[in-house]
């Protein structure tokens, strides 16, 4: 199938010790499906010259390059380093939509962000205060949308039209399993057909 649409694949994969090969798989997925895949920005540039700074700028200046050339985004937002999706797709999922272009989002745990926060971060130690807000032990409020993630991704990837996928998968390949993306990519096929 020749490709029709241009993705950006946005995730934490590129600090994975097969980082390279998990997007070389993921960019084959989008082909097959007849989407053009981003890649890594870091393996276009040349690090040489450059203090750590400057090559971070580097890269993050491509990246915004290529978000503004695709059509579209898939986002892994699976828990990363903490609770949360890794902050730099976070990023890229908010210029997209702000963009105006569709996200697709997916995660590998359906256990939603208030239970990430009340039970991983938190270790269950929370009470009510005087108003019946849920508090952590730091005072600051537990917030529960029954969402995947803060509720900016939820909210920011159906407002533009995208989806959130939600799997759980073995603990050891929490950040490798690839079902959701795929299903991500069927998804954004069907947007792209019906258009």
């Amino acid at each position: 199938m020749s490709p029709t649409h241009k993705v950006y694949i946005a995730g934490p994969e590129v600090f994975l010790p097969n980082g390279f090969d998990q997007m070389r798989i993921k960019g084959e997925m989008a082909l097959a499906e007849g989407f053009f895949p981003s890649t890594m920005a870091e393996n276009d540039l040349d690090p040489t010259g450059a203090t750590p700074f400057e090559f971070g700028r580097q890269i993050s200046a491509a990246n915004e390059k290529m978000m503004r050339d695709a059509d579209f985004c898939i986002a892994n937002l699976t828990p990363f380093r903490g609770i949360s999706a890794d902050v730099g797709t976070g990023y890229e999922v908010g210029f997209m939509i702000a963009l105006g272009k569709p996200v697709f989002g997916y995660t590998n745990t359906s256990k939603l962000y208030y239970d990430r926060l009340l039970e991983d971060y938190y270790g269950s130690k929370a009470e009510k205060d005087a108003q019946g807000v849920l508090r952590g032990a730091d005072g600051l409020m537990i917030e529960d949308h029954g969402m995947v993630d803060n509720l900016m991704y939820d909210g920011g990837i159906a407002a533009i039209g995208g989806q959130l996928v939600r799997r759980d998968v073995a603990p050891d390949q929490l950040l490798t399993d690839l079902g959701a993306y795929q299903e991500c990519l069927k998804l954004a096929r069907e947007l792209f057909d019906a258009r």
